[in-house]
């Protein structure tokens, strides 16, 4: 069966993609919303671990939805959120199963049993979230043993998801100050090629 795996060039969706490649023809895919063109990142980190790369352009309207909300609200959580579901449909339009990296301890994005369940019903595909039983300590495990890992501060790490994008609309609008005031200092990951 044909899964396309949402892919932000992170350890976590690389690792989901490491844990699925023996049971689907995974292919990963990037939405963006052609802010940037750091995409291009998540396609070589797709072409370094050896699977095929997609990516899905989002309609402008949800990252201005997301943005505004994370400006309203002073953090990033409900904006990723919404994102991240938006590309969960679209990439369930496209594929048999639907796929992300989101892990037990994630705070954002997630994924509900009723989100989950609403999306393989009305889409006929089925949701597959591999990491969910796993915390960060084990998947910092994982991770140490099957790839190689370029880390460091949230927004010097170029990953190629939408996140990077969001950041540029947000300093587009309302200035550097504003992504440092929504956004937490955090170590960000991207692979570079398997171990």
């Amino acid at each position: 069966m044909e899964c396309g795996l949402l892919f932000s060039a992170g350890k976590d969706s690389s690792l989901a993609a490491l844990l699925l490649e023996d049971f689907y023809d995974v292919t990963l895919v990037t939405a963006h919303f052609d802010i940037t063109d750091d995409w291009k990142h998540a396609k070589r980190a797709a072409a370094a671990l050896g699977f095929p790369f997609d990516r899905i352009e989002l309609p402008a309207e949800i990252a201005d939805e997301a943005v505004e909300r994370m400006r309203a609200d002073g953090y990033p959580r409900a904006g990723i959120q919404r994102v991240h579901e938006a590309a969960l449909e679209a990439t369930a339009s496209e594929y048999d199963v639907v796929a992300d990296g989101t892990r037990r301890d994630d705070r954002v994005p997630t994924i509900s049993r009723a989100v989950a369940q609403s999306v393989e019903d009305r889409h006929g595909v089925e949701y597959v979230a591999p990491l969910s039983g796993f915390g960060r300590g084990a998947i910092d495990r994982l991770v140490e043993d099957r790839l190689v890992v370029r880390s460091g501060p949230s927004g010097e790490i170029q990953k190629g998801d939408y996140e990077t994008e969001l950041r540029a609309r947000i300093e587009s609008r309302w200035g550097r100050d504003a992504v440092e005031e929504i956004f937490p200092a955090h170590e960000q990951t991207r692979i570079v090629d398997r171990a």
